[in-house]
């Protein structure tokens, strides 16, 4: 159990992707340690998850979105206000891998400020001998996006608790920079309004 008397910072975090690629699967993976194929995510599922990184403790609302064509109009309305964003393929489907980038297109049409941290993930990763993404293309995608990137697997557990990991220390990193840039904005303000030594109002004599 987490320490009451300390502070938690929440944070909204959407999984997007095509049906089938194992987004609810990765999702019950990080949370229960638990692997259940899930066929497709009907309208939107929610979960919770509590985790303490670098001596701070994180409340992420995670919010897995439905996969489907139909369900594609709506699904801005659970990723607004979302602090950071998985884009989940299947690294054995290249239209998966498609998908995933008219994703980041979605977010960069409706909430992107380049303060969200977004992860690429070729979720999968234990049905290598299928592979039709490689690991190589997948990570310069990546790489220009200036994206996250890492290969899970929610049926073994490989790389699932890193990439939540990786996305809320970013998310940390983010948070001190935030701070520090509000810490100066304030000390600048103060300097601008103090009185100059030529301006003072009264003298001693």
């Amino acid at each position: 159990m987490l320490p009451h008397e300390e502070s938690t910072d929440s944070f909204k975090l959407v999984l997007l992707g095509s049906t089938d690629v194992g987004k609810s699967s990765l999702v019950l993976r990080y949370i229960r340690d638990d692997f259940r194929e899930i066929v497709s995510t009907t309208g939107c599922a929610f979960f919770t998850q509590r985790i303490n990184l670098q001596g701070k403790n994180l409340h992420f609302e995670i919010w897995d979105t439905a996969g489907q064509e139909r369900y594609h109009s709506v699904c801005h309305l659970y990723y607004r206000g979302a602090r950071a964003a998985l884009l989940v393929y299947d690294i054995t489907s290249k239209e998966t891998f498609s998908r995933a980038q008219l994703w980041l297109q979605e977010l960069q049409k409706y909430v992107l400020n380049g303060k969200m941290v977004i992860a690429l993930v070729g979720n999968k990763s234990d049905l290598h001998d299928n592979r039709k993404v490689s690991t190589e293309d997948a990570l310069a995608f990546a790489e220009q996006k200036q994206l996250l990137f890492m290969e899970t697997s929610a049926k073994t557990g490989s790389g699932v608790n890193e990439v939540f990991e990786a996305v809320a220390s970013k998310l940390l990193t983010l948070e001190k920079q935030k701070e520090e840039n509000q810490h100066i904005s304030r000390i600048s303000l103060q300097e601008t309004h103090s009185p100059s030594e030529g301006h003072r109002c009264c003298t001693s004599l």
